[in-house]
């Protein structure tokens, strides 16, 4: 998903920012898709040439462990070395 948002520049001009966020589900009986979604994240990073980006992953299973809080954070690395924090919800 890219996420475009528009702002006021300092001189009034029209900017834009560009965000990517990648949606998974975690559904029972599966793996957790976080790999999957950071190697995705990573493609619409160079696709769109963009710097920053947020994988979301919805924990669908009825038995989640301790860590799966909703609204939780988490630091992760994609595959080819960026820096990005994990929604997990």
């Amino acid at each position: 998903m890219l996420i475009r948002w528009f702002y006021p520049g300092p001189n009034g001009e029209r900017l834009v920012q560009h965000q990517a966020m990648e949606l998974k589900v975690w559904r029972p009986g599966e793996n957790d898709p976080t790999p999957e979604g950071l190697t995705q994240l990573d493609n619409y990073h160079d696709r769109l040439t963009l710097d920053t980006g947020v994988p979301v992953m919805f924990n669908r299973r009825s038995k989640a462990p301790p860590w799966a809080e909703r609204g939780a954070f988490e630091q992760a690395t994609t595959p080819s070395g960026r820096q990005v924090t994990v929604l997990r919800v």
